[in-house]
């Protein structure tokens, strides 16, 4: 009886540790399997903050490109203003030219030498066909 006793035991402890065994095999496949999905989301995160990282630099280039084109266009509106004031002053100053008297006279000079009537004369020079010929009237004859 003793030794069906021993017997007994022997298999029992022998069946309990290949369940222990067993046990461990199982939870070792377990903690290997948990930890290649934490390296893998390991390298997801490093990958994530490579990109944020990327995304900080380019919004930084975009921000500096955007203020840099800004001032440029802010110094383009200024010259176009300052071009602008320019042709202004020229086109005053043309117009006064083309209204003082001495211009207008020689406007229709020309245009009768070369053969132009009155009425084509006074649509040219912006003037009623009067003025034309009271300016020609004053004219010598040559």
């Amino acid at each position: 009886m003793n030794d069906t006793l021993l017997l007994v035991l022997f298999v029992s402890f022998s069946v309990l540790e290949i369940g222990i065994l067993v046990c461990v095999l199982v939870f070792y496949r377990r903690l290997r399997r948990s930890e290649h999905l934490f390296n893998s989301l390991q390298a997801n995160q490093e990958n994530l903050l490579a990109r944020i990282e990327m995304n900080a630099r380019l919004e930084k280039e975009i921000v500096a490109t955007f203020a840099q084109r800004q001032a440029e266009l802010r110094n383009l509106d200024e010259k176009l203003e300052e071009r602008a004031q320019s042709l202004r002053r020229l086109l005053e100053q043309a117009e006064g030219i083309s209204r003082s008297p001495q211009f207008l006279r020689e406007v229709i000079l020309n245009g009768r030498r070369k053969g132009l009537s009155s009425q084509q004369i006074a649509r040219n020079a912006g003037l009623s066909v009067d003025e034309v010929d009271l300016i020609l009237a004053q004219q010598p004859k040559s």
